[in-house]
């Protein structure tokens, strides 16, 4: 079975057992709780349209292990057209969703332990490769929803791994056993760890050699003994326990459903392991995941940002505003700037280039870049999408107001607008906006993928400053011009008189 069907994989997390908790409460299905239903929906969809015939090729691909017919998120890059496929497929299920459908992570994992068990093999005479190919064929042919952890607690914030009063605020290996290591510590803002069958587990940071406990790498089941995980509250999320209009998006989940992944003395056998102590390997390691995982926003958040567009367009509908040239004028702005962020995405995947194990990696400036404009451009179109839809965002009246009958008609009467729509309606758009545009998808868009000073800092190192000023200099002064052309800003030499 290589692909996996909606009702295949509900059933699959009800029969894992997850240790979670939801509010400080242990639940006894992940599955069957209404707090994580919504983000499991979500990432049903990435299933449901793998089975698609319209979207067959953005949601597979074929194997190059196998040569079957694989979902495209258990995939490895192997060409620009893989790279700029799997953006289009972001866009595909934001546009579907309105929100995060969470396997990017653990994609964008699967290609950066690829890439580097490949290095340290090469140069080492280690063995990861061949165990990490065994592994990832295994994932193929389940079509598992894999949780990609990197980022430790990091505990004060000035100091090294190695020089944390508390050795744990990294996740690290505490016993080397002759069949596989024991790890413990922690990880945050796990995207779909949740509602995951497995979580790869990588370095969060570059490590010095006298940190090589640090440096490890592993596939570790959501199931595993001494795996936890403790669900994170989200802006306004006892709505979805309520139901009604004051939702927001009434089917699927805000961002994630992030959650911290606690390993308390996990064992992990040999063959889950793909690195083991090696620590000059996990900077390279923490940027190609960081690469690939930036490119992704301009597609991703390209799809939210459709639905978020299409919402703000039917409130001003709604409203009675949609022809207004000032309102057309803002909402061109939204589009504008959310297609500068798709064609960068694309570009960077168009610009990839082979990796020393064949995998593509994507354009580190143009990446970045892409990252950068997310963390500026999704405040402006929810800024702008605050604007056109009105102060009413923040002061609409709950659903209770409905049905009270006392109040009821007045609620009804004094938010009707165009008589066309029910009250209900701007309500039920309204609460959709706020709980898009809301702190939890703010914050995600600007600390997703590494905060923004992280790109900046790969964005100078990519500039080559000095070779731009040659550039310049060159420009200036250069002197590989045509002969014999009057240029205006070149001395001409003196005629010589017979």
């Amino acid at each position: 079975m290589a692909l996996k069907t909606p009702a295949e994989y509900v059933d699959s997390l009800r029969d894992l057992s997850i240790r979670a908790y939801v509010n400080g409460e242990r639940i006894e299905s992940v599955a069957d709780h209404p707090s994580i239903a919504p983000h499991i929906n979500t990432v049903a969809k990435t299933y449901e349209l793998a089975h698609d015939p319209e979207h067959r090729d953005v949601m597979t691909a074929e194997s190059h292990l196998t040569g079957e017919r694989i979902h495209r998120y258990t995939h490895i890059f192997h060409s620009a057209d893989d790279l700029v496929k799997k953006i289009q497929m972001l866009r595909l299920l934001g546009q579907v969703t309105g929100t995060c459908f969470q396997r990017c992570v653990g994609l964008d994992a699967l290609n950066a332990l690829y890439a580097i068990t490949y290095e340290i093999d090469e140069k080492e005479g280690t063995t990861y490769h061949r165990r990490f190919c065994d592994y990832l064929t295994g994932v193929q042919r389940a079509d598992l929803m894999l949780a990609g952890a990197m980022t430790d607690p990091k505990g004060h914030r000035a100091k090294r791994p190695s020089q944390q009063d508390d050795p744990d605020q990294f996740v690290r290996v505490v016993e080397r056993r002759d069949d596989g290591v024991v790890i413990r510590g922690a990880k945050l803002h796990n995207t779909g760890g949740i509602n995951s069958h497995e979580v790869l587990v990588m370095p969060g940071t570059g490590l010095s050699d006298e940190e090589s406990d640090y440096a490890v790498a592993c596939a570790v089941p959501a199931n595993a003994d001494g795996v936890l995980f403790i669900f994170g509250r989200q802006s306004n999320d006892n709505r979805k326990l309520e139901g009604g209009c004051d939702i927001g998006n009434p089917r699927f989940g805000v961002v994630g459903g992030e959650a911290m992944v606690v390993f308390d003395d996990v064992f992990v056998p040999n063959e889950r392991v793909f690195m083991n102590g090696e620590a000059k390997y996990a900077g390279t390691m923490v940027n190609y995941f960081a690469t690939w995982h930036r490119a992704n926003y301009g597609g991703c958040k390209g799809g939210n940002a459709d639905v978020l567009i299409g919402a703000t367009a039917k409130m001003t509908k709604v409203l009675g505003t949609e022809r207004n040239s000032v309102v057309r004028d803002k909402l061109t702005e939204m589009i504008h700037m959310n297609e500068t962020t798709y064609a960068s995405a694309i570009g960077a995947s168009a610009m990839g280039y082979a990796l020393p194990c064949g995998a593509y990696m994507v354009d580190p400036m143009m990446a970045n870049t892409v990252k950068q404009n997310i963390t500026r451009n999704v405040y402006q179109i929810g800024r702008l999408s605050h604007d056109l839809a009105g102060g009413f965002l923040a002061t609409m009246p709950g659903e209770q107001s409905f049905d009270n009958p006392e109040i009821a008609r007045f609620v009804e009467k004094y938010h009707q607008a165009n008589p066309e729509y029910q009250t209900r309606e701007r309500v039920k758009l309204g609460r959709y906006i706020e709980n898009m545009t809301s702190v939890t998808t703010m914050v995600e868009a600007m600390h997703g993928a590494g905060s923004p000073q992280a790109q900046r800092i790969v964005m100078l190192g990519q500039a080559d400053i000095d070779k731009k000023i040659e550039m310049a200099e060159q420009v200036i002064d250069g002197d590989d011009d045509v002969n014999g052309l009057p240029l205006p800003g070149k001395r001409q030499p003196a005629e010589v008189e017979g």
